[in-house]
């Protein structure tokens, strides 16, 4: 029997588990098979490295598919199945096999027990030297090219920036965001959605909000609110424009999971207007509007003597209330009794729908994801092959999947990577 040459490009998460797939598939079907890893960089599993501040959020708590795919503001249809034959609790059982445990944090997050990332650095590499996986690293792809053999055969040519050529049977192209492998994508017949920025923060021009740097609440509700967002956003789209979370006040505007929600969910609308539109801010969703009027008018009957400044009728930190009463232009020196009915007002705006101009995007730490990449409906999400070519195999980021921050990108990375390995290693 021929053995069967795979090329894996791309050394991250999806390239790496992928190859180790693919070759551990054949090896228990006694199918001869060679597997090379192809990485650019001259240090793989970069993402990897980073992730999860050097700790490595490897995945998601989140054991029920049809609960898993509300994370993915793209490309949550398309894994519903492929989640039901390769979820976090199976990838939890593979790292088990291999030796590293995870563990579950209070939010849902997993990483090693060592919450050290070369862990599963380590982890990835020795299971790919084990599985007979050549690595060959320092190797940027400049090519792919697809091509018959007189006998009708699906080959590929994969050509090396410095010049090598490597002929193979299959290709698994698992780059991430790289536009070098949306560019082989293209060449190989597949449509691109354009990518841009997904997991970013907020840019706020409010020096007075900004002198907040480090307050947080637990629930917050945001909304994009310009009229051009506002038009675009109609019944089905709506909920991808607001988001309710945790929020964080940083030196440079808004931040936290409320504010990573909104900017995945929102990512192609928030590029589309420059990332400059208008941001209403709930800081107390739990109450209705009415319900916070009512408890103003409650504080002013039962508290009239205290300072306002010093008692807050909500659960807010104290230096977020304080600004807020400044926001509204009332002294903090001035008692309850003295708070007219039209500041009353003015205070429940600012406490239920706050507006703020976002000035442009931050980065949400080391951690650059896109939407983007190729069409999912020219992919074959049984097998993570292409419907246009044949032999041809997707994984990861380079797919127009992504997903809100907490692993669950890296999970449609071991997901895809694993089916495609499987149906490679098995072909």
């Amino acid at each position: 029997m021929q053995s069967l040459h795979v090329v894996v490009i791309g050394g991250g998460a999806a390239g790496f588990f992928g190859a180790i797939q693919a070759a551990s598939a054949a090896k228990q079907s006694f199918s001869p098979i060679q597997v090379t890893l192809l990485e650019a960089a001259h240090q793989p599993l970069a993402k990897v490295r980073i992730s999860g501040g050097g700790r490595c959020n490897v995945t998601h708590a989140c054991f029920e598919p049809a609960t898993l795919i509300q994370n993915y503001p793209r490309g949550g249809k398309a894994l519903l199945g492929a989640f039901n034959r390769f979820q976090p609790r199976d990838l939890v059982a593979w790292f088990a096999a291999q030796g590293v445990e995870l563990k579950t944090e209070a939010d849902g997050r997993m990483f090693p027990i060592t919450d050290d990332s070369s862990t599963i650095v380590e982890c990835l590499t020795w299971s790919a030297k084990k599985a007979g996986v050549i690595l060959d690293i320092g190797k940027p792809v400049m090519e792919v090219n697809s091509f018959l053999t007189e006998e009708g055969k699906q080959q590929f040519e994969v050509i090396l920036k410095s010049g090598r050529q490597i002929e193979c049977d299959r290709i698994l192209l698992a780059t991430g965001s790289n536009p070098n492998g949306h560019q082989i994508a293209r060449a190989l017949g597949h449509t691109i959605e354009p990518p841009v920025p997904s997991l970013f923060t907020f840019n706020i021009n409010d020096p007075q909000l900004q002198e907040l740097a480090g307050v947080s609440v637990e629930s917050a509700k945001l909304q994009l609110v310009s009229k051009d967002t506002e038009s675009k956003a109609g019944k089905k789209a709506k909920n991808q424009l607001e988001q309710t979370g945790a929020l964080l006040v940083t030196h440079w505007g808004l931040s936290g999971p409320a504010v990573l929600k909104l900017s995945a969910w929102a990512a192609r609308t928030l590029h589309e207007c420059g990332y400059q539109t208008n941001l209403r801010v709930n800081w107390l969703p739990q109450f209705h509007s009415d319900l916070v009027r009512q408890t103003l008018l409650d504080a002013k009957q039962e508290f009239p003597k205290r300072s306002l400044g010093s008692h807050c009728p909500f659960a807010l930190p104290r230096r977020l209330w304080q600004y807020l009463l400044a926001r509204t232009e009332i002294e903090l020196e001035k008692r309850w009794s003295e708070l007219p009915n039209k500041s009353i007002e003015r205070l429940a705006i600012a406490l239920t729908a706050s507006t703020y101009t976002i000035a442009g995007k931050g980065v949400f730490k080391e951690e650059f994801v896109t939407c983007g990449g190729v069409n999912l409906k020219e992919v074959d999400f049984k097998t993570m092959e292409s419907r246009l070519c044949p032999g041809l195999y997707f994984a990861g980021e380079v797919l127009d999947i992504d997903g809100v921050t907490g692993g669950f990108n890296f999970q449609s990375a071991w997901t895809t990577s694993w089916l495609a390995g499987q149906a490679i290693g098995g072909s």
